[in-house]
């Protein structure tokens, strides 16, 4: 879609976060437009990483969730926008010049959802990112020396997560966070 617009020139590609996060640096595009579930890191850490080292960098996140947590942890990372890959109107091209431009780009069907008012529990960028982890099939200990924090911390956000989602054992969590789009299956 975007080689199609002689406006935008595709200086090069990526398969993975790393990947993303090594091209980025190697090519320092104008705008980055970040698939949300890649493999590794993802598409969320892998802007967290670009954004860390260059705050300037314009990353526009392109995902098939419209889970609101996902929107606004991509949002609070730094991305410039988020539009859905199943968008039926979706045009690219324009929302990369949007952004390129410095404008905030929301795929309107993640606004209309917001508006009617879509009560799913909220979950911070620390416990997705623990949800994660425990998806990815880390112990307490695992995630706690992964994360930095203490197992007792990692523990406190397990149950507020399960707490939030109203789930009671793990198995359940992890359905839940895939039938829902919070985690990246891969």
């Amino acid at each position: 879609m975007l080689e199609d617009d002689p406006a935008i020139a595709v200086v090069g590609e990526a398969s993975t976060g790393d990947e993303a996060v090594a091209r980025y640096l190697e090519l320092r595009p104008e705008v980055v437009v970040m698939d949300s579930a890649m493999p590794g890191m993802g598409g969320i850490g892998a802007t967290r990483a670009i954004l860390a080292k260059h705050p300037e960098a314009r990353v526009l996140m392109l995902s098939m969730h419209s889970e609101e947590t996902l929107v606004r942890q991509a949002l609070a990372v730094g991305a410039r926008g988020y539009v859905l890959k199943s968008a039926l109107d979706l045009d690219l091209a324009a929302a990369v010049k949007q952004v390129h431009a410095g404008e905030q780009v929301v795929d309107p069907a993640i606004l209309r959802q917001t508006a009617v008012g879509d009560e799913r529990p909220r979950l911070t960028p620390r416990e997705l990112e623990v949800l994660q982890l425990i998806c990815d099939g880390l112990s307490n200990k695992e995630i706690a020396v992964q994360l930095g924090l203490s197992a007792n911390t990692v523990a406190v956000h397990r149950a507020r997560i399960m707490n939030a989602l109203g789930v009671h054992k793990t198995a359940e969590l992890v359905m839940y966070a895939l039938q829902n789009g919070l985690i990246n299956p891969l």
